[in-house]
């Protein structure tokens, strides 16, 4: 960075701390890209953006950076708190369309309600129906706490491990790199630490609960 580049890519957090440092210059920024926008304009992150761009922005001017907003899902609100950044004549590109379902045809889409305390057992038995002993499964959980359980609950005959934020990011490659090649059939996983993976050849994705 002392020596000047030409593109940053970072987490809010770790350009807000370069930044309080004086190890960053924002001032001449010509682009800005937020990715996953809903994510990164909700209470958490917010404010450290605004406090990150606060710099390159000034009210009303023409000579404000480009800014460019992609997400998978907008919510209005997302549009409200964007207008902060973007010019008034901002064009919105959608590619997936208002009253379309974007779900792949050659997907089934399973809900199936059971008591909290028979999750693992009813998770097992789905995954030995629909992915069998030789099919890849990602099971979602909301918490850390539930991910660690479910990865080692009984019920789930194959051979399982977990995938969450406590987890160090060495350890997390290993188990990735082992779940694509095979080496274990299920992987338990927390949303946030599943966001943007690409995996092939999975039989079976299970929420654990309706996602948020």
């Amino acid at each position: 960075m002392r020596s000047g580049i030409d593109i940053l890519v970072g987490t809010p957090g770790r350009i807000k701390d370069h930044l309080q440092n004086g190890k960053l210059d924002l001032s001449k920024v010509k682009h800005v890209v937020l990715d996953e926008v809903d994510q990164m304009l909700d209470m958490g992150f917010a404010e450290q953006v605004e406090d990150i761009l606060r710099v390159a922005y000034k009210k009303d001017s023409e000579d404000n950076p480009q800014t460019l907003l992609f997400s998978a899902t907008c919510p209005h609100w997302v549009y409200d708190v964007a207008k902060k950044y973007m010019k008034s004549r901002y064009e919105q590109i959608d590619l997936i369309g208002k009253r379309t379902q974007k779900a792949a045809t050659t997907v089934e889409h399973l809900a199936i309600e059971c008591h909290w305390s028979q999750r693992a057992a009813v998770i097992g038995d789905v995954i030995q129906v629909y992915s069998g002993s030789h099919g890849r499964t990602i099971v979602f959980c909301e918490t850390k706490k539930e991910a660690n359980e479910l990865a080692l609950n009984a019920s789930i005959k194959q051979d399982c491990q977990s995938l969450h934020g406590d987890i160090p990011q060495k350890q997390r490659e290993i188990t990735l790199k082992g779940f694509r090649n095979g080496s274990f059939k299920v992987l338990v996983a927390t949303n946030v630490a599943a966001r943007g993976l690409d995996i092939p050849e999975v039989d079976l994705v299970v929420q654990s609960s309706p996602p948020k």
